[in-house]
């Protein structure tokens, strides 16, 4: 594996562990050369590849490092570990794969990245709520607000 920060190709595997429910492997490397210390995850290839439905129409193929991407924004500067983080993007990925076949609206992902994030943090969730839903102003976010403390005093 090539280290991220100074490209070496060989690096040193210094622990191995089961993760996302054994459907994949998280691996911490260390790189000889400059002692940078990262983390890859192995997982089994689908045969079932999701296209994924855009708000204008277009397709495109499903990458799960865009799920990452987008929950890691929302989770800056939180007590949220890349490791949750990942927990988060897997359960997404695992739901669509069970519930859908082949073409999946983008609306439905960002459904259940913040079914997945309410559970998380509730701050997470509403930054993430802002942006997808596109909030515009105070009033916006006021009411998101409003239905999480409704939800909070009925569970």
């Amino acid at each position: 594996m090539k280290c991220p920060t100074c490209g070496t190709i060989e690096t040193k595997v210094i622990d191995s562990r089961m993760a996302e429910d054994g459907d994949a492997v998280r691996r911490r490397r260390e790189c000889p050369e400059c002692q940078t210390r990262f983390t890859t995850y192995e997982r089994s290839e689908e045969r079932r590849s999701l296209r994924v439905i855009k708000k204008d129409g277009r397709r495109e193929a499903f990458v799960r490092d865009k799920i990452v991407r987008g929950i890691l924004k929302s989770c800056e500067k939180l007590p949220i570990t890349y490791d949750q983080i990942e927990e988060i993007a897997a359960n997404v990925e695992k739901q669509l794969r069970r519930e859908v076949d082949g073409d999946v609206p983008v609306s439905l992902i960002g459904e259940k990245i913040m079914d997945e994030l309410k559970k998380a943090h509730k701050v997470a969730y509403v930054r993430f709520a802002s942006v997808y839903r596109e909030f515009t102003d105070i009033d916006s976010f006021q009411k998101e607000i409003s239905h999480l403390l409704m939800d909070k005093g009925s569970s």
